[in-house]
């Protein structure tokens, strides 16, 4: 009920306003004036001004997935039984959720130069981690 009735608002705006460049049955939902263009501009460099400055207190081998990985692979090859007791395999995921988010804040996938997963640091160095841990098993 609310959608058909911001609809007829937006539809009766430009009428008013004398838009002749809507098509009509186009969708209208991408209609920002520039001043929320604006503000959403100035909200997401905030967020990613706040995104660098997570970890910018943080030593450097604890905010770099690959040098945290290679600590625990060293872990497994010492000591094996302490590494399987305490079920590092379901750790890593909330571990490194919030070192790959702040990766991923950027990321924006229906941009036209979009840098695929498989292709970002912290994809790799999992992907090495976990070649590296199943040869290991085998």
């Amino acid at each position: 009920e609310f959608i058909p009735k911001y609809r007829t608002c937006r539809r009766q705006a430009r009428q008013q306003s004398g838009e002749a460049d809507h098509h009509e049955g186009m969708s209208s939902d991408d209609e920002l004036t520039p001043t929320e263009v604006g503000e959403f501009q100035k909200s997401k460099d905030n967020v990613l001004e706040d995104s660098r400055k997570v970890f910018e207190d943080v030593h450097a081998d604890f905010c770099d997935i690959r040098k945290i990985l290679l600590k625990f692979q060293e872990w497994k090859e010492k000591f094996p039984d302490s590494y399987c007791d305490a079920y590092i395999s379901f750790c890593l995921p909330k571990l490194l959720n919030p070192l790959i988010r702040v990766q991923l804040i950027s990321w924006n996938p229906l941009e036209q130069n979009l840098t695929e997963l498989e292709e970002m640091p912290w994809f790799r160095a999992i992907e090495e981690f976990s070649d590296a841990e199943n040869d290991s098993e085998s």
